[in-house]
């Protein structure tokens, strides 16, 4: 069984699929990037677009019943990796949990956004 997760207090999906998806008592995020729950692109840095996908990640997180402690791993998505320690820096304000994670430089992001991050959370 799968239960859809969705919320207004992060961005609405930009195609057809869902802000995250529960089953077997995990907790499957999409890619959240710098976008404001209406939709609005937020542009400045790595740091403040950083800030605004994790956001947007804890909105869905919530919405689903869980948490960022809850969180067992990640993936980032960087269009340069020159901009590895800055998102690392914000990334860790969000995480003590310190959850497995991959980190790639990707050619493009939807939107030719900083970054995208989605999650694994156990509900």
């Amino acid at each position: 069984m799968r239960d859809i997760i969705n919320t207004e207090n992060a961005p609405a999906a930009i195609g057809p699929y869902s802000q995250a998806v529960r089953a077997g008592g995990l907790i499957f995020t999409s890619g959240q990037i710098p976008l404001t729950p209406s939709g609005e692109l937020i542009s400045g840095g790595i740091e403040v677009q950083t800030k605004q996908v994790l956001c947007n990640l804890k909105a869905v997180l919530e919405a689903a019943g869980s948490n960022m402690e809850n969180v067992v791993k990640t993936t980032v998505f960087l269009s340069n990796m020159e901009n590895f320690a800055m998102m690392n820096e914000v990334y860790a304000e969000y995480f003590s949990n310190n959850p497995a994670r991959s980190t790639v430089e990707v050619r493009r992001i939807p939107k030719d956004v900083l970054v995208e991050i989605e999650a694994i959370a156990v509900s």
